[in-house]
């Protein structure tokens, strides 16, 4: 964690003393460190006494409903009456695992039109300026890790049972992919064991997280593998696709393609991977990279998108899947002097 005295903790431990109606809210297509954040922070205002709703967007992947009370997230793509009443009745929102509202995508102008205080607890670098309190930091490898730090330090840590320690662990364990990125800090080690003191199964945890696939999208990975991998050697990069068409034809669901993008970082001599996915209205583009290659700045730059230094995503709703392609590959030389060194 950063300087700790940049935070208020104190104003966040008071909004959330005085607060009776509290909604947690993450960004659209949750993953499994907003998800993780959100259920675990549900937990511990829940044992705190306090009434709370978490919000998300839209539906998210199978691997991550078996959370503890995934049953009680109202998801607005399908809950809309509802979660409209639920967070304009609330006193104060919680932000997850997003820097900017527009993040939460169908309800943008809900969030933005509500006056309620606003809390951001989150990882991600420039957070938009419009929250009472941010506890904003990019040094932590998950928003689950923050949440456990927050937790910390406004004297909420006796609330912290089981349930909301599992989450949090899952959504540390998303973020990190099984503690192989991010996770370079030695205290995101030891917020994992604290974490794990709690009782938790470790090994279950991981297995639902990481071995809970459909066949369909094991035979979905093997062909992009075979037939959509493109390495550009010159550039130290390496990009997939896939077309509606093919999403389609191994039936594709909403997570089955997690990770994909990273498999292309474990070619010898790769540093900058993207995979461009066709939705029905966008290409997603996920871009990961190792070293001092700043995905976040290449994706803001030239698509719709942002995140971390090594890891962001984001859209193309104008281009084709080629054209999108294209425009990925003719950027590539501006970016020369900071890809090249990956072939020294």
């Amino acid at each position: 964690m950063q300087n700790e005295s940049q935070f208020n903790f104190n104003k966040v431990k008071y909004l959330i003393t005085e607060a009776n109606n509290i909604c947690l809210i993450t960004h659209f297509n949750p993953d499994g460190d907003a998800i993780g954040s959100s259920l675990g922070l549900y937990h511990i205002l829940v044992d705190l006494g306090k009434k709370v709703n978490v919000v998300v967007p839209n539906e998210y992947p199978d691997y991550l409903q078996w959370l503890p009370s995934n049953s009680d997230v109202l998801r607005y793509s399908i809950e809309k009456d509802i979660v409209k009443e639920k967070i304009n009745t609330s006193d104060l929102i919680i932000c997850l695992d997003f820097n900017e509202l527009r993040r939460t995508g169908i309800l943008f102008e809900i969030l933005e039109k509500n006056k309620s205080k606003k809390i951001l607890i989150d990882h991600h670098p420039y957070p938009q300026d419009i929250f009472d309190v941010q506890i904003s930091d990019v040094t932590v490898s998950s928003t689950a890790e923050l949440v456990y730090e927050t937790a910390l330090k406004c004297e909420f840590e006796k609330h912290i049972n089981i349930n909301s320690a599992t989450c949090l662990f899952a959504g540390l364990l998303t973020d990190t992919v099984a503690f192989n990125v991010n996770c370079s800090n030695p205290r995101t080690f030891e917020i994992a064991a604290k974490l794990m003191s709690y009782g938790l199964n470790k090994e279950d945890i991981h297995r639902r997280l990481f071995d809970n696939f459909s066949a369909n999208r094991m035979r979905l990975l093997g062909y992009v593998l075979s037939e959509k991998l493109v390495i550009l050697p010159e550039y130290c990069t390496a990009y997939m696709w896939l077309t509606a068409e093919e999403l389609e034809e191994y039936e594709f669901r909403m997570g089955d393609s997690e990770g994909f993008v990273n498999y292309s970082l474990s070619i010898k001599g790769i540093h900058f991977a993207a995979l461009f996915m066709q939705r029905e209205d966008h290409i997603k583009i996920s871009f990961r990279s190792r070293g001092d290659i700043p995905t976040n700045k290449i994706i803001s730059s030239h698509f719709s998108g942002g995140g971390h230094k090594n890891a962001s995503g984001g859209e193309e709703y104008l281009l084709s899947m080629d054209e999108t392609i294209k425009k990925f590959v003719s950027i590539l030389p501006l970016y020369e002097d900071v890809l090249n060194p990956c072939n020294k």
